[in-house]
This record gives C-alpha cells, structure tokens and sequence, in this order.
C-alpha cells in the first residue's frame, strides 16, 4: 500500500468546494481544511506507487479551483 499526504492551496475562498471534492474521490482517505500556508490536507492510498502518482496528477492535481499542491509520500 502507498499512501501519502496531499498539501493543497486553492483560489480564493474556494476551500470548501475543493475539500468536499476531495471528500468524493476513492482515493483520498481522509482530507480537512487547515490554517497556515496551505488551505487543506488530504491522505491519498493506493495499491502501488504507480498508481498513487496517476491519483494524485489526475484527479487532485487537476480539480478545479486547486492551484498548487505539495505531495509528501510515506516511506514506512
């Protein structure tokens, strides 16, 4: 299993939406709005790296209103 956590920023005021976009794809496990840098947090899983690097590009890379993103991938 690869997992890794998902930095988002987003448009402005556009947090919410992203969040409960993010809160429908199979792949993200868990994601929450947070205050610093970045607007919002998501844990992404998938069977293989492989497809946890198509997850990410795909689909939360190229939601609308996401304007960067940060991938930390889990080594343990």
């Amino acid at each position: 299993m690869a997992t890794a956590y998902i930095l988002i920023n987003t448009e402005v005021a556009a947090e919410e939406e992203v969040l409960e976009k993010l809160k429908k794809l199979p792949e993200v496990k868990e994601a929450h709005l947070v205050y610093g840098i970045y607007d919002l947090i998501a844990k992404v899983e998938a069977d293989t790296l492989e497809e946890l690097k198509e997850d990410v590009t795909k689909h939360l890379r190229s939601l609308d209103k996401v304007r960067s993103t940060m991938t930390m991938i889990c080594v343990d």
